[in-house]
């Protein structure tokens, strides 16, 4: 059975139980547990791994119960496995049975039990599974757990480009399931047989953080059935942008959660205050702004290693807000770090309508006088590209080219070189820049496919929307007691 007849599998059933009154999320999330259970079993048996799970609580003993002593059994295991120590008490923080009814838990523990394997001999299909879930429960429930996906093919593109090597440590800010981490670790891994270098790789590489306690578990899974971080959790629950924690890594690889304006106003070294229920206080952050994007952009900044490099995916507001943050974020990322490249995205490959996105890749730099700057290379992968979800999805292939030009930095159509000079000359330091004709404007048979062209059209309306809704917010007079 191939991983997306499992993953439908999985999800026709979910249809039972939301019938049933059990939420889609809540199915989500016991189906984790018990897949994760399954796959572990599977992982002893079909690759002859160890375990980190007590044999009490291993899924053969959930798998031969029946009744009021199975819903006893499952719940006393997520208790247990909750208390656990390392990456096994990560996975099941907080950890409770959502399905009580002991007949509906015994079906889907006979569906788990009854297919696969679900994990096979490349300990690839977890993820696929896992990802395949909440991405329909994004598309079809329009929860917003789409929010956590980056395409596989941008996630490779970038870490082909920044190239982390074996020794260096990587770190995801803003971690969803794990995709960076984990394509930086297949990366890395076949750069060295010494297994000393091999066990530091698994177990002090790699770092992760994220807000959101259900995607933290998701990553954590998906790394411990990858063997990595088996002695202690690489990936933390934590509001990242709350404060800095004194690490530093050499390499940060992140797309940062989409939407403009974060619940909380953070306080820069410039004083400015602006109305809020709660700041954050950041005295590494030099502007305040209540921009989610950008205050990622800064938080990386300060956690970057001193000549550490990093790939960020950030939309195109972070290349043209037009404020003094805006405008003041940019000059620094000019000034103190090297901003060599930047890969504009086509749309139509986000679960979020709307979003315009690019790829930032900077470079740390010791303090100096002098602009660290001195050419921003920009390669337009936008205009005249045509992508959506269903019909016509990005694969890898399609950023073999900017890989290439990414290394071999000679201009072609898509690929323009800017010097340091040019870019400041731009009004307000705008650098959402491009070059490239759309030939849908001249030619009419150059026109994508109508159901391409129509999720264009609602992309670009549900842009121009989020763009004016933050006009309109700058615009708004402040609050008294300001």
């Amino acid at each position: 059975m191939s991983n997306d007849q499992l993953v439908a599998k999985v999800w026709n059933y979910a249809h039972v139980l939301r019938d049933q009154g059990i939420s889609y999320g809540d199915y989500v999330e016991q189906i984790t547990f018990l897949l994760f259970l399954k796959m572990d079993q599977e992982r002893v048996e079909l690759l002859g791994k160890g375990s980190s799970i007590p044999d009490e609580w291993r899924w053969p003993i959930l798998a031969g119960k029946d009744g009021d002593a199975l819903e006893l059994h499952y719940r006393h295991t997520l208790e247990a496995l909750a208390k656990a120590d390392g990456l096994i008490g990560t996975i099941f923080r907080k950890a409770q049975n959502k399905l009580s009814d002991p007949a509906k838990l015994k079906r889907v523990v006979s569906l788990i039990d009854k297919e696969g394997p679900w994990i096979g001999h490349s300990v690839d299909v977890k993820g696929e599974i896992y990802e395949g879930l909440l991405e329909r429960n994004a598309s079809e429930v329009k929860s917003g757990a789409g929010q956590y996906f980056t395409p596989r093919p941008v996630i490779e593109a970038i870490v082909r480009c920044v190239d982390p090597q074996i020794g260096e440590t990587v770190c995801d800010p803003a971690c969803g399931t794990g995709g960076f981490l984990l394509s930086a670790y297949d990366h890395m891994k076949g750069q060295s047989q010494d297994r000393e270098k091999l066990r530091h790789l698994r177990h002090d590489s790699l770092r992760g953080f994220d807000i959101v306690d259900e995607v933290v578990r998701l990553c954590a899974m998906n790394l411990y059935l990858h063997g990595v971080g088996n002695e202690s959790s690489p990936v933390d629950q934590a509001d990242t942008l709350a404060g800095d924690n004194g690490e530093r890594f050499d390499v940060v690889i992140a797309n940062p959660p989409f939407g403009k304006k974060s619940s909380y106003r953070v306080v820069g070294e410039d004083g400015s205050v602006e109305t809020e229920r709660e700041t954050y206080e950041r005295e590494d952050f030099k502007f305040t702004t209540s921009n989610k994007q950008l205050n990622f952009l800064q938080h990386i900044m300060t956690i970057l290693e001193t000549r550490g490099r990093a790939g960020v995916v950030l939309p195109d507001n972070v290349l043209f807000e037009a404020n003094r943050a805006g405008e003041g974020i940019r000059k620094r990322l000019l000034e103190g770090f090297n901003f060599h490249t930047l890969l504009r995205l086509p749309t139509g490959i986000w679960y979020s309508p709307g979003v315009k996105a690019n790829v930032l890749f900077f470079d740390k730099r010791p303090a100096s006088r002098e602009a660290q700057t001195r050419e921003l290379w920009v390669y337009d992968y936008r205009t005249n590209v045509h992508k959506t979800l269903k019909t016509k999805r990005l694969t890898s292939t399609d950023l073999d080219d900017f890989v290439a030009c990414y290394h071999q930095r000679e201009e072609t159509e898509r690929f323009r070189r800017f010097s340091y000079e040019e870019l400041v000359a731009r009004d307000k330091l705008n650098l959402d820049i491009f070059w490239l004709k759309d030939d849908s404007l001249e030619d009419i048979d150059s026109l994508p496919e109508p159901d391409i062209l129509a999720q264009e059209i609602v992309d670009n309306l549900a842009a121009a929307l989020e763009h004016f809704k933050g006009v309109s917010e700058e615009l708004a007079p402040a609050d008294v007691g300001d």
